[in-house]
């Protein structure tokens, strides 16, 4: 503890000093060679006319100290050599340019302090010279356009420390202070350097967070020209996959007394396909998802789902329904029959028509009420959505009832079938049965209804 003023304030700790020690020594105590940047107008012309700088202190200094001081030709050279090399040496190291400066001028002033009182007649500049002085701005100023302020601020405060020891502590007769004036100069130049500095740096983030944004801006596009692709590519493969299913479902049925192994292989054939476009589905929805956090339109990104994730099944069909209702629908579900497993594509495929007819609902039937009913029976799943009239004006909508072709679409691939119609009281109605585990009939299915004429509540657009 010390005392100041009558009160006691707390000495810091022997292990912070040490710290702060070791930093300061890691702040300059370093000699890593640090170059000064050629100029982008004006080339290497800064590094030249500070090269003349540095002569003419050290012509200056060395007159200065030979003729006022009375030192030794000799010694005045080396002195005055040290102020002008340390300008020269701080142009490829900053740190290492400062100590050189300082030590040149310690030197000369304890050089010339036994030589005051025997000048008659002049008063010498004592402890910075003209030429110090000189000097020692300019190293400070390279010094503060390369280093962080910290250690220019550190290198300006053993500066005013020299000085003050020098002046103010040691002293002496018959002489010029000089080390205020110094001082003052210094801090100006330290505080310019520093902003310049800080100015550069912030144009070089400028510029590098602008070539960052445009590179970025870059690769999303590409990303989305890429998403493009593959959902066309997609489109393109599903296609003949489902062919392939369709025709290998259909071929035993071609041949009168189909062999087993004929049988078998087409069953393999088809059963093939159907994952294949399982998988590619499964990318699709991947490729398709453009917020990270609700990957499928759930509404909710607090869950944290990942884009990667598994698709939806109808274990979510309860957040897809609280996601409608938030949006201004009143839907009730029910639940029937006994829950077993079903195929994977089967629950995503249910899922996914239960999600197009909500979304033709709100779409196209707004303020109406919306029954979902989901029925589990031996055989299979069936699904009905059914809405009421809307209730408010419907906005017209281009469509081409594209939803509903991905509806049946889902359901041929998996042997079942999707019905739509308009119901009696103005609303509409969508119906939709799947094979549980994803396999058609032994018997050909039946051919699926044409395509309804377009209703209100259902010319939408939007493609499972």
């Amino acid at each position: 503890m010390t005392e100041t003023g009558g009160r006691r304030t707390p000495a810091l700790p022997a292990g912070r000093w040490r710290r702060r020690m070791r930093v300061l020594h890691d702040d300059l105590w370093d000699f890593r060679p640090d170059p000064l940047p050629v100029s982008v107008w004006l080339r290497w012309l800064p590094h030249g006319l500070l090269c003349l700088a540095a002569f003419g202190v050290t012509l200056g200094g060395t007159a200065q100290l030979g003729d006022d001081g009375h030192l030794r030709p000799g010694a005045a050279f080396v002195i005055a050599l040290a102020q002008g090399g340390a300008i020269v040496l701080a142009l490829w190291r900053p740190v290492a340019g400062w100590w050189l400066s300082m030590a040149g001028t310690v030197v000369g002033a304890v050089a010339v302090h036994g030589r005051l009182a025997m000048v008659a007649g002049v008063t010498f500049t004592w402890p910075w010279t003209a030429a110090g002085i000189v000097a020692h701005l300019l190293v400070l100023l390279l010094l503060a356009l390369r280093v962080r302020t910290r250690v220019s601020a550190e290198a300006l405060a053993l500066t005013a420390l020299v000085t003050w020891l020098l002046q103010g502590v040691w002293g002496g007769s018959r002489y010029q202070p000089t080390g205020v004036v110094a001082v003052i100069l210094s801090t100006v130049v330290v505080v310019l350097g520093a902003a310049l500095r800080g100015r550069r740096v912030a144009r070089a983030e400028l510029v590098e967070q602008t070539t960052l944004t445009t590179e970025e801006r870059a690769r999303r596009t590409l990303l989305e020209e890429r998403s493009r692709i593959a959902r066309e590519l997609h489109d393109v493969v599903a296609h003949h996959m489902s062919v392939i299913s369709i025709q290998a479902q259909v071929a035993p049925h071609l041949v009168e007394h189909p062999s087993p192994e004929l049988v078998e292989n087409l069953a393999g054939i088809r059963q093939n396909a159907l994952e294949a476009l399982t998988e590619l589905r499964r990318v699709l929805g991947v490729l398709r998802s453009e917020n990270p956090e609700d990957p499928y339109g759930l509404g909710d990104p607090g869950t944290g789902t990942a884009p990667d994730a598994p698709q939806p099944t109808l274990d979510r069909l309860d957040a897809l329904i609280d996601n409608t209702r938030a949006a201004g629908l009143d839907v009730t579900a029910e639940v029937s029959g006994v829950v077993r497993p079903c195929a994977p594509g089967v629950e995503l495929s249910a899922y996914r028509i239960v999600q197009e007819a909500l979304s033709n609902a709100l779409r196209h039937a707004p303020g109406s009420r919306v029954r979902v009913e989901v029925a589990h029976g031996p055989d299979g799943l069936r699904l009905a959505v059914t809405n009421s009239r809307p209730r408010r004006p419907v906005p017209p909508t281009p469509g081409a009832g594209h939803g509903l072709l991905g509806m049946r679409e889902r359901a041929a691939m998996l042997g079942g079938r999707v019905t739509a119609a308009a119901a009696p009281d103005g609303g509409f109605s969508v119906a939709a049965f799947l094979p549980r585990d994803g396999t058609p009939p032994a018997s050909p299915p039946d051919v699926l209804d044409p395509p309804d004429p377009p209703h209100p509540s259902t010319t939408g657009d939007q493609t499972p």
